[in-house]
């Protein structure tokens, strides 16, 4: 099965969603237009249940198929946009200054719409399908928030599904594998301090920028001579401020940064050496130092089975040839990871067919692929009508 006719005939009603969600873009726990439209469109399609508030703004859709089987599955979807000023020049760029959809989760929004419309007027499955719109995947945990409000207690299903867009990859190629698929993250903090002096006469004071400057750099050295270099591991500073002007040295220094992992064993040595160096370093050289690797969200790993499944439902989309194994796991991370660690499921890729050179995720030239909206949909509508068949 290709992909699904009927869905290919609304693909311009899809791309019109998608860049309206586009020109309004609304960040983690603040998507009140985005899950208002959602919900209003769920409506008209003719969903049996529409619940809204599921984590401030997330919102959760209910499609019962045509049969008296107790199957369920679930179809996650994100809704949030990030900080970031969009410089792509589109017609339907961002209308909000420093904000825009340069993840894809427009997208992925749409798709599971488009697939709802679909399932919604068909109902050629026996089952109940869960529709799960989450707010706030970009840091702020909204898939944690949606499970710790009871999202499976409230709407009990089998497996649970998710997609992300990889525009690395050719368009309409769907890339799985089993096991872990994207890192797990902490957030890392530390505030140095040393002892203010005139920049002419450092002998006066300790130097918090100087000790900050060997802190990240032994940082790297975790990486490189602490981790196993069979396992991986990542650990970025990626903010560094401290001092207001040309001679003078600062009482404290501030650092932020990001740590990434796979294994629980790998995550708890990044965490003692980030601590340790941080504290050590600081120490010896005379200053102080308080640090902080938060756990902020868990590796989102596949239960095997739940792969097949969603690899066979892409297969019967775009074909065996372009259906194929993820080459490696990203250290990038996903919220999806706490819907993974409650339910059965699978988290697959689908490539939107940008280059090497082109822009991707997170980037503010990036844009979303409408040509793969009615293939993201279709693969929702195969996962339901192939898990659940009719009399099956």
């Amino acid at each position: 099965m290709p992909v699904i006719n009927r869905i290919a005939e609304f693909h311009p009603e899809m791309t019109a969603w998608r860049q309206d969600f586009h020109r309004h873009p609304e960040l983690g726990f603040e998507e009140v237009r985005t899950s208002g439209i959602v919900a209003q469109k769920l409506r008209e399609f003719g969903v049996d249940e529409v619940h809204t508030g599921i984590a401030k703004t997330g919102v959760v859709g209910v499609i019962r198929g045509n049969g008296k089987s107790g199957r369920a599955i679930g179809f996650r979807a994100d809704m949030d946009a990030l900080p970031i000023h969009e410089q792509t020049g589109a017609p339907h760029a961002s209308t909000i200054p420093g904000k825009m959809h340069a993840c894809g989760h427009d997208g992925h929004t749409t798709m599971l719409l488009g697939a709802a419309k679909y399932l919604a007027e068909t109902r050629n499955f026996d089952g109940t399908v869960y529709l799960i719109f989450q707010p706030a995947e970009e840091n702020l945990a909204g898939g944690e928030a949606m499970v710790k409000e009871g999202l499976f207690e409230r709407f009990p299903m089998d497996r649970v599904f998710g997609m992300h867009n990889w525009p690395g990859a050719p368009a309409g190629t769907f890339l799985h594998a089993p096991g872990p698929v994207m890192a797990a993250v902490a957030n890392l903090e530390a505030t140095i301090t040393g002892r203010g002096a005139h920049g002419a006469m450092p002998h006066n004071g300790v130097d918090p920028i100087l000790i900050a400057s060997h802190i990240v750099a032994a940082l790297q050295s975790v990486v490189a001579r602490n981790v196993n270099p069979l396992e991986a591991g990542v650990i970025t500073i990626a903010h560094f401020t401290g001092g207001h002007t040309f001679n003078v040295i600062p009482e404290s220094v501030h650092l932020q940064g990001t740590a990434r992992w796979f294994l629980p064993e790998v995550g708890d040595l990044l965490e003692r050496r980030f601590k340790e160096i941080v504290t050590g370093i600081a120490t010896a050289m005379g200053g102080g130092a308080e640090c902080s690797f938060t756990r902020a969200y868990p590796a989102t790993v596949n239960e095997p089975e739940s792969t097949e499944i969603a690899a066979r439902a892409a297969r019967s989309v775009t074909g065996e040839a372009r259906t194929r194994p993820l080459p490696q796991p990203t250290m990038g991370g996903e919220d999806f990871s706490f819907m993974l660690e409650k339910k059965a499921g699978a988290y697959l890729f689908l490539g939107g067919g940008k280059g090497a050179g082109d822009a991707m995720v997170h980037h503010p030239k990036y844009d979303f692929n409408d040509e793969i909206l009615p293939v993201g949909a279709s693969w929702f509508a195969a996962l339901a009508e192939q898990i659940m068949p009719r009399n099956g």
